[in-house]
């Protein structure tokens, strides 16, 4: 007995005149509902015949019938045509309140999207946002990479395959305890002691560079009173009176005892940029493109 040809695959153009045929059982209608003749109907059924070792039809005179192999190319057929129509389905369709999303930024930023993105997957049972808080570069290697839909960068990285766009700024802020009488005054700040945490060393060479800039030496001689590395406890100590912080501003907005902490006012305030980047030449689809105007408006809202 002939067997199944399993290690080649199957001819999408046979199947679907096989199909047609089966649907028709009569191969001039088939033939002309395809826009073939009918020999050449003919020879797509041979030629999938003979590559699936198996009879598909068994003749009566000018009349056929399936035979079980027939039946089995014949749902083939059918349920490869209902996966085409869903998937073209799918794609025109580029719902926005559906499907995933990954959106890569800082803890700070990610504290003040992730609320809104809940807002969001509240509203529309049929969105997924994954939001995920990481370093600059790996939000730039993630988006890369696929791994990630959407970055936020404090910089634009000029990259030939990634698509950046400025979207706003956001300050670095100098939080003091609220209630205390902090000189603004470097010396103020090393008897306080600072707040430390993974970002804080870079901040401080940047405002105390500006505002400091006799008596700041680098954030390597800081004197250091305690250190946390989770974002939503670093303003806690400087709340509590231990301790000043340097923090970018959206890293303060959704802190529960923020009339707790004073944000001080700089001689020469620093801020950073904020760019959104996606990799290039794929065009945005709509959810991609709804959530980068939340995006934005946060933005907007911090500068």
């Amino acid at each position: 007995m002939e067997t199944w040809c399993y290690d080649v695959m199957l001819n999408a153009t046979w199947i679907e005149t096989f199909t047609v045929l089966a649907e028709e059982r009569h191969f001039t209608r088939a033939a002309e509902r395809l826009n073939m003749t009918q020999p050449g109907v003919s020879q797509h059924l041979r030629k999938l015949e003979d590559q699936l070792g198996q009879k598909l039809i068994s003749k009566e005179g000018k009349r056929f019938t399936l035979t079980s192999a027939g039946e089995a190319v014949r749902d083939l057929g059918l349920m490869r045509r209902a996966e085409e129509k869903a998937l073209r389905a799918a794609i025109a369709r580029d719902d926005p309140d559906a499907g995933e999303l990954r959106v890569a930024c800082s803890g700070s930023f990610a504290m003040l999207f992730y609320p809104r993105a809940i807002a969001l997957m509240r509203d529309a049972p049929g969105l997924a946002i994954h939001v995920e808080a990481a370093p600059q570069a790996r939000i730039l290697a993630g988006v890369l990479e696929g791994r990630f839909d959407l970055g936020v960068l404090g910089e634009d990285p000029r990259h030939p395959r990634i698509e950046a766009q400025h979207i706003g700024q956001e300050e670095i802020c100098l939080v003091l305890p609220a209630g205390r009488d902090v000189p603004l005054q470097f010396d103020a700040l090393e008897a306080l002691g600072l707040v430390a945490h993974p970002d804080v060393f870079s901040y401080a060479n940047d405002v105390f560079a500006l505002n400091f800039p006799e008596t700041f030496s680098g954030a390597d001689r800081l004197t250091i009173r305690t250190y946390v590395n989770q974002i939503g406890q670093i303003p806690s100590p400087v709340a509590a009176g231990v301790g000043y912080t340097l923090l970018p501003r959206s890293g303060l907005a959704a802190f529960p005892q923020a009339d707790q902490v004073h944000i001080a006012s700089l001689p020469q305030p620093r801020y950073h940029d904020l760019w959104a980047v996606s990799r290039r030449g794929q065009p945005p689809s709509a959810r991609l493109t709804r959530i980068m105007a939340v995006v934005r408006d946060l933005a907007v809202a911090l500068g």
